[in-house]
């Protein structure tokens, strides 16, 4: 149980229950976030506008991976469960999610993602713990544009993961069995 409960479909304003029929229709369920985020409809609605320009900006399986882990990390339940399923209609391999903790001894890693995972844990860390090497090498991997589209790609999952938990909004249950009705893109 969330620690505010959201807002319904029924004590929702028009502009609310337009957002909640695209989510439906995107990802099979409203998600939780967004029905607490409706408490505030100018909040939702840019957060929404902002997710979307994002996912057009900067998107990619080293993204996900580096997101999923920040999830793990932090111990979003949400967020490790929806992006699971965002990976797993995506075509990722989503068997290796289950060997994140050691991606920095795992052969299912590669070793970019596991510079990027690091990276991640580095960034997630409080205080940050990234280095001068850190972004050095990774800037010479992927190159400037790239990095940062990482970096801010996982500054937006520590946002998205804090939020989630001050709530103590939990799983929702998209990965498992029926519950993931996203239809694959």
């Amino acid at each position: 149980m969330t620690r505010i409960k959201g807002v319904t479909r029924k004590h929702a304003g028009l502009l609310t229950k337009a957002v909640y029929w695209f989510a439906k229709r995107e990802f099979g369920a409203v998600p939780e976030p967004v029905t607490v985020m409706a408490h505030h409809p100018k909040l939702l609605i840019a957060s929404g506008r902002h997710e979307l320009a994002v996912k057009k900006a900067a998107h990619g399986p080293l993204f996900e991976l580096c997101v999923y882990r920040t999830a793990v990390k932090l111990g979003c339940s949400w967020c490790v469960d929806f992006g699971a399923m965002l990976m797993k209609h995506g075509g990722l391999d989503i068997e290796r999610l289950k060997h994140i903790d050691s991606y920095a001894t795992s052969d299912l890693f590669t070793d970019i993602e596991r510079k990027a995972l690091a990276y991640a844990d580095a960034i997630t860390d409080t205080p940050v713990s990234v280095t001068d090497a850190q972004v050095a090498e990774l800037e010479k991997l992927l190159g400037r544009k790239q990095l940062v589209a990482l970096t801010y790609q996982i500054a937006l999952e520590n946002q998205r993961a804090r939020f989630n938990s001050a709530f103590e909004i939990k799983d929702q249950g998209f990965t498992s069995g029926d519950a993931c009705r996203v239809p694959a893109h």
